[in-house]
């Protein structure tokens, strides 16, 4: 982590302060987001992180936009940062679209055009909440990135296990009533749904680092047989597989963020995907078995960060297709280019 990212990570941090409070958090769960959240945020200028000023963004690198995910996924906090900054800002500024105010929506999949309609059929995240939603539609011409507003679709509610609103929209949108334009070259379903990956990384990158400090605090502070549960040798192995959790993912993320920085990264971002499915499972798993019972309390912070790392390990792809992916990549390079392709050289 450089200076200023650093610097970035620590003004998220105060920011989220004052309104990430359990009050906030639990309200969040029957709404469907956090708006307190958004709001600071938005106030901060800090929802459009990472897009071009020029383009009515804040500036600012990718790595900033993902210290900013990472405090979110400390926090637990519900909102749609990554579909504003990384997804739906990133396709509107791309194929030189205006970003419009408020919140983004995007749609994690093609939609189609047809008889000048877009059209199609699919689940996203806080459709009903947001100013506009974006898409990519497969168009005779290539694929096209389209502004569409949320009024003009018909939303059945739903969210996932964190409470999260993951609603399915039915479009069915005159091609006239969307702003669009065709998609430059690498602007496609395959570069969306590896941005999308990412932002899940490091979501979970930052609530694996939050319940490894919730996990390691309770172990110091709950005493039995007069004294800390942290000194007996089966908890430690819980604490070691929570810390080394967090760490690989962290390691991970950074990582596939830097080669997203320097070209498509779908090595490095596949591997991430592997990494935070395998650490939502065994650190929920370590963490919950040392806390015991009260793990499971609604009133007790832990039960947030897992339902969040068990709900994002799933969205825009699991563990089984990016290892798909992995292996893929390594039988495309062949025997004499896999070390190249693992080492980048």
């Amino acid at each position: 982590m450089t200076a200023e990212d650093s610097l970035v990570a620590q003004t998220t941090n105060r920011l989220l302060a004052d309104c990430c409070t359990p009050e906030t958090l639990e309200r969040a769960q029957a709404e469907g987001w956090c708006a307190p959240v958004w709001d600071r945020l938005a106030t901060a200028g800090f929802t459009h992180i990472s897009l071009p000023e020029e383009s009515g963004g804040s500036g600012g690198s990718l790595a900033d936009a993902a210290q900013v995910l990472k405090a979110l996924g400390r926090s637990a906090a519900s909102v749609p940062f990554a579909e504003t900054a990384l997804l739906g800002g990133w396709l509107l500024t791309e194929a030189g679209l205006a970003l419009p105010d408020g919140a983004l929506a995007v749609v994690p999949e093609l939609l189609r055009l047809r008889a000048e309609r877009i059209v199609g059929r699919t689940r996203v995240a806080w459709a009903s909440r947001v100013g506009a939603i974006t898409a990519l539609v497969d168009a005779p011409d290539g694929p096209m990135v389209a502004v569409i507003d949320p009024s003009d679709v018909r939303i059945e509610p739903g969210s996932n296990l964190a409470g999260e609103a993951r609603e399915t929209v039915d479009f069915d949108v005159p091609l006239t009533a969307a702003a669009h334009a065709l998609a430059p070259a690498g602007v496609d379903l395959g570069s969306l749904r590896r941005r999308g990956a990412l932002s899940r990384a490091l979501l979970m990158a930052g609530a694996t680092e939050a319940m490894r400090d919730l996990t390691v605090g309770y172990a110091h502070e709950r005493h039995q047989f007069g004294q800390p549960i942290a000194r007996f040798q089966a908890v430690q192995q819980h604490l070691v597989t929570v810390a080394q959790c967090a760490a690989q993912l962290s390691v991970a993320a950074d990582l596939a963020v830097r080669a997203l920085e320097r070209g498509p990264a779908e090595l490095e971002i596949a591997a991430a995907k592997v990494i935070a499915d395998d650490a939502a499972v065994a650190g929920t798993r370590a963490a919950h078995q040392a806390h015991g019972a009260i793990g499971m309390t609604r009133e007790y912070p832990l039960h947030r960060l897992s339902r969040a790392l068990w709900s994002w390990r799933h969205e825009y792809g699991h563990a089984r297709s990016w290892s798909r992916e992995l292996g893929s990549l390594a039988v495309g390079a062949g025997p004499d280019g896999l070390f190249s392709l693992v080492t980048g050289s």
